[in-house]
């Protein structure tokens, strides 16, 4: 008890009116955390049923993370103003501080969740966030700045402090988290553009993307106060890496700016590049992704496609020719054996009925007489060898219908001589 009594001796209890303060303080807090979530409920809900409409593939859980969002952020702007409103006693500031606080942090983590950041790293920018905006609002700030400038080494002229290492780690977490943010906006805004092909979007899509990158280091460097003559020999080293490292990088990186740029491949494409055939899936800063009729993935370098030769079945018409070799024996009725042929594409579900089907006489084979039925279709990417099976299968029961038969391989033996029987061998 005498040491509770010296204690409360040494340290000045609330008065009444610095109570009164303090219950009014925390009372405007709460209204502002209420008209936040207020906000977030009906406000955030007509933005995020706004921004759902306009995106053409929204993230899972965009809608409850736009209204948290907006709650946060309108009740960060009201206890700003009330924090900035009345020179408030330590007691009130203390418990409007910690709602300042708190609101920012949830801000910061709504925000860092929905562009996509870890989890811990973006609970631990919201416990930084939390910390710096308390520690101001208590006047602690300064104390702790000075505490962490102090904790460093010294290299050289410059000084590596606590406080420049926090800096700038903060520093890099809000230009990633900015660079995101924005590519995000801009590639939806891109991809929103009406007088651009897909293939353009994309090309616009990466350059902006690129651009981003590079202003923020610029950006940066400017807030970080870094030196750039003391990357001199670093470049001259990256240079070096480029040209023999790195080449095939940069090779294939502006390859894939190119191959976007004059539209020759494209996403959709139908293409054969040596043994790999299939659709277009992704034209990517290093390779191309082309999907096959398997399902496989093939990843091909974007520098094969600019000098291998690649053959591009959609370039500038989708419409594919296909070819069916079908022959029908000499001692059938042609005339009928065409028909059905011909009767047989058209009757197929993916062969286009414009350009129409034909069937060609090709040759008089050696067991029969060979035709050609060529017929067309608008969508390679789905296959080839399943049209002509659907095609032969469809032909295979019109010719057992109407008793035209398909050949088979005969071989006639004669025999010039027997040889002669050995003396030994018993006679009956």
């Amino acid at each position: 008890m005498e040491r509770l009594g010296a204690w409360l001796a040494g340290h000045n209890l609330p008065d009444a009116a610095e109570l009164t303060e303090a219950a009014l303080g925390a009372g405007l807090a709460a209204l502002a955390l209420m008209l936040g979530w207020f906000a977030g409920r009906r406000l955030g809900g007509h933005i995020a049923a706004f921004w759902t409409s306009h995106l053409s593939d929204p993230p899972a859980g965009f809608q409850p993370r736009v209204c948290r969002i907006v709650r946060w952020l309108v009740a960060t702007i009201l206890l700003a103003l009330i924090a900035v409103a009345w020179p408030w006693q330590p007691l009130a500031a203390l418990l409007i501080g910690l709602a300042e606080a708190s609101a920012v942090a949830m801000l910061a983590l709504a925000v860092l969740r929905i562009l996509g950041l870890p989890r811990w790293l973006a609970w631990m920018l919201a416990g930084l966030a939390f910390t710096a905006v308390l520690s101001h609002a208590i006047g602690g700030f300064s104390v702790v700045e000075e505490v962490l400038g102090r904790v460093g080494v010294r290299v050289g002229s410059r000084n590596f402090t606590l406080l420049s290492a926090l800096t700038f780690g903060l520093t890099m977490l809000l230009l990633y988290a900015g660079v995101r943010l924005v590519n995000r906006i801009l590639g939806h805004l891109i991809g929103q553009a009406r007088g651009f092909d897909p293939t353009q979007k994309l090309l616009f899509q990466k350059l902006a993307g690129i651009a981003v990158v590079i202003l923020a280091f610029f950006i940066g460097v400017d807030l970080l106060q870094i030196d750039l003559t003391a990357f001199t020999v670093f470049s001259g080293a990256l240079g070096l890496a480029v040209g023999f490292g790195l080449q095939k990088t940069v090779g294939n990186l502006i390859a894939g700016i190119i191959l976007l740029m004059d539209r020759s491949i494209k996403p959709g494409d139908v293409i054969v590049v040596g043994d790999s055939f299939g659709w277009v899936n992704k034209i990517g800063v290093r390779a191309v992704s082309v999907i096959t009729r398997d399902g496989k993935e093939h990843l091909i370098p974007n520098e094969n496609l600019m000098t291998q030769e690649v053959e591009n079945w959609s370039y500038t018409d989708r419409n594919v020719r296909v070819r069916i070799p079908v022959t029908v024996a000499y001692d059938c009725d042609l005339t009928l054996a065409q028909e059905l042929m011909l009767r047989a594409a058209v009757e197929s579900s993916r062969v286009l009925d414009n350009p129409k089907s034909n069937v060609w006489l090709t040759a008089f084979g050696e067991n029969g007489v060979q035709h050609e039925i060529l017929c067309w279709i608008s969508d390679p990417q789905s296959g080839v060898g399943n049209v002509k099976s659907d095609v032969l299968n469809r032909l295979w029961l019109l010719f057992k219908e109407h008793g035209i038969t398909i050949p088979t391989a005969q071989r006639e033996v004669r025999v010039r001589e027997w040889p002669p029987a050995p003396e030994n061998t018993p006679t009956r």
